[in-house]
């Protein structure tokens, strides 16, 4: 099988080595040389195309479009040929109002990272990750071999329309771009305030760090979608204002805004519990927590490493199935490791 993935940033670079690890062959082509020339180097594909029109590429089974938003549209609209052709852009539907290629199925994983770039790449990055396909105007045949290949990447593909996908992701990935980017605005405006960040802040504000450039596109081409959003939760703080300035009387409805919140929230995954381990800043502290692990045997849910400010080590959040916290803080005290109480 033979792949071109035209875009070699963080989701194009993480497909190539995804499909490479699978067995395919994959060529490559970005319009700038050193984002090229980088995935290459971390195994992104085996040829380098001359340019995005495919000329030369010869046969191909599949071509990816990883590139930003506003060069899938373009590319939709202008590229010849009659192969399977997937995009992984952000939006949907004005992809799909672009297109003119016979063969199109539009896609979204909904994974990456808050760096970009083909050093972040990963073939893990999609690993039990969601995988919006578009199946709107395409054939039913096409729409199963992306979702084959969806899976072969190892991430569950699932079907969405253009408009569903759109105003769900505005709401789920596009609206927290412009809270995280607010939030740090509001904090720096308050002196000192960002030296106190901690956990909590730094969850919320994590994709800040994204590129803008490519968010100014995401956002400008689901915009009406954001904008929705942005008034809904407007709204909710309005509210949640007009219930603080009113005094005590009107403590419930906080109360009530915040105990639905934490429902929602916890429904989202399943109960876990929570062991902090203190790690100090020498080698060797990740081996010991992996050696915990392989001694304990516990079903670890998720990670979460959050680095002292200005160096010194961090705190390292593990949650693990209610019944097998003791387990882990006993291998972890084993290990030499300071355990949170």
């Amino acid at each position: 099988m033979r792949a071109a993935i035209l875009g070699t940033g963080l989701i194009g670079a993480s497909i190539g080595q995804g499909l490479r690890a699978a067995g395919w062959e994959v060529a490559a082509w970005d319009p700038a040389t050193d984002a090229l020339a980088e995935a290459g180097a971390h195994g992104a594909y085996d040829e380098a195309l001359p340019d995005g029109t495919l000329a030369g590429a010869g046969p191909l089974d599949l071509v990816v479009l990883a590139g930003p938003p506003e060069a899938v549209v373009a590319t939709v609209a202008e590229l010849a040929t009659d192969s399977l052709v997937m995009d992984v852009a952000g939006v949907k539907q004005p992809v799909l109002a672009a297109n003119r290629l016979a063969r199109f199925v539009g896609t979204h994983p909904m994974a990456g990272r808050e760096v970009s770039g083909p050093a972040a790449a990963s073939a893990a990055l999609f690993r039990g990750a969601a995988w919006v396909v578009v199946a709107d105007g395409a054939a039913e045949a096409d729409v199963e071999a992306v979702e084959g290949i969806v899976r072969l990447l190892g991430a569950r593909p699932l079907r969405m329309g253009a408009a569903e996908h759109d105003t769900a992701v505005a709401a789920i990935s596009h609206l927290p771009q412009v809270l995280a980017a607010a939030l740090l605005q509001e904090a720096a405006a308050e002196t000192g305030a960002l030296d106190l960040a901690a956990g909590s802040f730094r969850d919320l504000t994590r994709v800040a760090a994204s590129d803008p450039a490519v968010w100014v596109q995401l956002l400008g081409a689901n915009r009406d979608a954001v904008l929705a959003a942005i008034a809904g939760v407007r709204g909710r703080l309005d509210a949640v204002a007009g219930a603080l300035a009113g005094g005590g009387e009107e403590s419930a409805s906080v109360l009530s805004f915040l105990s639905s919140a934490r429902e929602l929230r916890l429904a989202m995954a399943p109960p876990v519990v929570e062991v902090q381990v203190a790690l100090a800043d020498q080698p060797g502290e990740l081996a010991k927590v992996g050696r915990a692990f392989e001694r304990s045997a516990v079903d670890v849910r998720d990670l979460q490493l959050r680095h002292s400010p200005h160096g010194g080590g961090g705190v390292l959040t593990i949650s693990v199935r209610h019944g097998e916290g003791e387990t882990l803080r006993a291998a972890l005290v084993a290990e030499g490791l300071l355990v949170a109480d």
